[in-house]
């Protein structure tokens, strides 16, 4: 099969390759999938588990990606709850093959069926953004109707779906961003936009709850919003600055089957939307991910037309 490969740690993105590689086997409680669209974060070469297995044994030449929608092609041994020719789309553990592949073999847990009227395309866009935001509101945040959230990148991937979700479950939002991407955040549903370049967060005043995506400085001026008694929810690390009188969680998504699903019926019925910077091929796939310059949005690889 054709995938995406990088076999030097040193050289991120830009030491990714289209290549030839031996079609994947399924292990016990695994589908394989054939893989129609796939993605990728752009951190991910950064992250330990990328490099190795659970036991930290090494496994280059390393096929990056989580992101997966396809259908399965093949069953392991005592799997339940999928079957051959299902359409599925989930996301898959760090410490294994990645998705930017033809095939992969996956815990069959991590994925959810995906219905006929959802693309594949959308499918892999909404996996990674819509786990991490529906944990990061709900399971860590405990988000309540009235609360107020913060999100900074509420233009990107993940922060998109985080404005959607939010708003959904009755909160005020404030968008940060760009001057550039006012338009884009308000038309996700956010009650206010703030200039992250050009604004003083501390008229945003105190919070619920702030949803991190960025760390470092951003993350460390975001942090003071939060009210005492609120929640700073980060993906990007523990935060450099920790707000007085607040919770701080630092957390790493996993797949949810029951998630997955509740996000998919979600996009069906036109409640939430994906938000995709562009589509790429499989053979242009390792010049897009490595371009110094990233869209706004999900880059998504559909591997097949």
């Amino acid at each position: 099969m054709k995938a995406i490969v990088v076999t030097d740690k040193n050289a991120g993105t830009a030491g990714m390759e289209l290549a030839d590689q031996p079609e994947p086997q399924p292990g016990v409680g695994d589908v394989v999938v054939e893989v129609h669209a796939s993605g990728f974060t752009h951190d991910e070469l950064t992250w330990p588990g990328t490099w190795t297995d659970r036991f930290g044994r090494d496994r280059m030449p390393v096929i990056p990606g989580q992101e997966v929608a396809g259908v399965v092609s093949a069953l392991g041994y005592g799997t339940r709850g999928l079957q051959v020719g299902q359409r599925v789309f989930g996301l898959a553990d760090g410490y294994r093959t990645g998705t930017l592949a033809e095939y992969i073999a996956i815990d069959a847990r991590n994925l959810a069926p995906l219905s006929v009227d959802i693309d594949f395309v959308d499918a892999a866009s909404l996996a990674m953004p819509g786990l991490t935001a529906w944990q990061g509101l709900f399971e860590y945040g405990h988000l309540q109707a009235g609360q107020s959230v913060f999100v900074p990148g509420a233009a990107g991937a993940v922060g998109s779906v985080v404005v959607q979700l939010a708003r959904a479950a009755g909160a005020r939002v404030i968008g940060g961003g760009r001057a550039a991407h006012r338009e884009t955040v308000l038309e996700f549903g956010a009650n206010e936009f703030v200039d992250l370049e050009g604004d003083d967060l501390a008229a945003v005043g105190g919070v619920n709850l702030v949803f991190d995506v960025f760390g470092g400085e951003i993350g460390a001026r975001a942090a003071k919003l939060v009210a005492p008694g609120g929640t700073l929810v980060s993906i990007a690390g523990p935060p450099a600055a920790r707000p007085v009188d607040a919770t701080v969680i630092d957390f790493v998504v996993i797949p949810d089957r029951a998630q997955l699903t509740e996000i998919a019926l979600r996009f069906a019925d036109g409640r939430l939307h994906s938000h995709i910077g562009q589509v790429v091929s499989l053979e242009e796939a390792a010049a897009a991910l490595g371009a110094p310059k990233r869209p706004s949005g999900k880059t998504i690889v559909q591997v097949r037309p």
